[in-house]
């Protein structure tokens, strides 16, 4: 068998280690990579691709790092009161909260019990290679880490190989008769291509082109539509460029909240106009009333790429006339600054829903989503107690993903608070739901990776997708 010197250096190599990963090998990689695929063309050897996964600290996390996580150093601040907090430390009572080692009464910080010696997050956050995978989601959620991957090469010698290669070491081919793959004019004035061959060129045979498809994401929004359309629902739209008013401030949910910082928020430069001053008054006066602290009109106008759809819900009880009732729905992109990875996305679709009626109740809001998604052949739901600034009492939606054997969260629900629908349309109770597209078209498709819709993988679209 004629082989190119590349193929005989490799498979040499091969011969001693049976198998070894590109980058290991003494060669060139782009040579190695060559001639790795070379050989399993000829099954002298065979190539398996995967993926290396890194781990990157971010500033923030940097900083965590050397001076201590702020929910350990809001132990510090225990018997202040909340009002005195700086950014970051607003940031360490959220988590020393939902870790349960704080409470807030009267508006001090109460100590409810001692942080552990040894952090595990902290622990985690210098060493992610060793921590559990609970830990990296956390860090990851928290953009105090960045997942990188970057695709390896195992290449391994074949049976057939290792007789080849048998053969090199007996000398039954001499050292220069490999073949040549491209005719320069050092070949042709050395006369060298006189005593060598020509690597064959493989010419693959022509298709015929694949006739157009519509996009499985395009099947799925319309099967959604069709749904919810059944249900007795009306479909709602808008912009994606909303004021920070509509996406957060009329939905109740103040103006230092995490979620409306940049780290989670996209924004944009300008700033938009609040027509409705009589709106405006009423929202400011229940933030006011509510949350204790000063609304900024200035901060409700900042212009922002919309993280929910919940701004059209918002919108469209305003609209309400009286006290009528009313059942909406809207299928749209939202934005988040969020890292990504096999399960989250920086721009995806939600799925938005509100039923505006005073008979309405929470049971009908759970009873309303089973069925929901009764309609795409999932069986095992849950719902937990969650919170959400808007919502009361409000509830995370699950559905069990087979393939990693967990729960995956499919959105959120619960009833609009009165603080939030009072100023808009004076109606309660609205029922309200907010839940992901992709994720569920996941576990239909039985993807692993929520990033493989916007790959555009050839043959997974020629397979038509949902509902083909």
């Amino acid at each position: 068998m004629i082989l190119h010197k590349q193929e005989k250096d490799l498979l040499k190599q091969l011969e001693k280690k049976v198998s070894a990963k590109i980058e290991e090998l003494e060669m060139n990689r782009d040579s190695a990579r060559r001639a790795a695929f070379w050989l399993a063309e000829k099954n002298l050897a065979s190539v398996k691709e995967g993926e290396k996964r890194t781990y990157q600290r971010t500033v923030e996390c940097e900083k965590y790092a050397k001076e201590g996580f702020p929910e350990i150093r809001i132990m510090e601040k225990v018997g202040r009161p909340v009002s005195e907090l700086g950014e970051e430390e607003k940031i360490g009572l959220i988590w020393a909260k939902k870790n349960n080692w704080i409470d807030i009464k009267e508006g001090k910080i109460e100590k409810l019990e001692e942080p552990p010696a040894e952090y595990a997050l902290q622990k985690a956050a210098l060493e992610p290679e060793k921590a559990a995978p609970e830990e990296i989601e956390l860090l990851k959620k928290r953009k105090l880490l960045r997942e990188e991957t970057e695709k390896e090469l195992l290449v391994s010698i074949t049976q057939k190989g290792k007789e080849e290669a048998a053969k090199l070491e007996e000398g039954a081919e001499e050292e220069d008769s490999w073949e040549i793959g491209e005719l320069t004019d050092d070949v042709i004035a050395s006369g060298k291509w006189k005593s060598s061959k020509f690597r064959k060129y493989s010419i693959a045979p022509t298709r015929d082109a694949a006739i157009g498809k519509v996009h499985p994401m395009t099947r799925m929004v319309s099967r959604i539509k069709r749904a919810f359309r059944d249900m007795g629902f009306e479909e709602i739209e808008g912009g994606m460029v909303e004021s920070a008013f509509w996406n957060f401030d009329a939905l109740f949910q103040p103006q230092d909240h995490p979620a409306r910082e940049l780290a989670d928020t996209f924004y944009l430069a300008g700033e938009e106009k609040i027509e409705d001053r009589k709106l405006l008054e009423r929202v400011k006066e229940s933030h006011e009333k509510g949350w204790k602290y000063e609304w900024s009109e200035k901060e409700a106008r900042r212009r922002v790429l919309r993280t929910h759809t919940t701004a059209l819900s918002a919108r469209h009880l305003h609209m309400l006339k009286g006290r009528e009732a009313k059942k909406y729905f809207a299928v749209g992109r939202v934005f988040r600054n969020e890292a990504t990875d096999f399960k989250h996305l920086a721009e995806f679709h939600q799925v938005e829903g509100i039923v505006a009626w005073e008979g309405a109740t929470f049971r009908d809001l759970l009873g309303l989503l089973k069925q929901f998604y009764s309609n795409f052949g999932f069986e095992k739901i849950r719902f937990r107690p969650s919170y959400f600034p808007y919502t009361e009492p409000s509830v995370e939606i699950e559905v069990f993903f087979e393939e990693k054997g967990e729960w995956m969260e499919l959105g959120g629900a619960g009833v609009f608070r009165p603080e939030m629908t009072k100023p808009l349309c004076d109606v309660y109770p609205v029922l309200a739901f907010g839940l992901s597209l992709e994720r569920p078209m996941m576990l239909m498709e039985g993807l692993k990776d929520i990033r493989a819709f916007y790959k555009n993988d050839l043959e997974w679209l020629k397979g038509g997708g949902v509902n083909r």
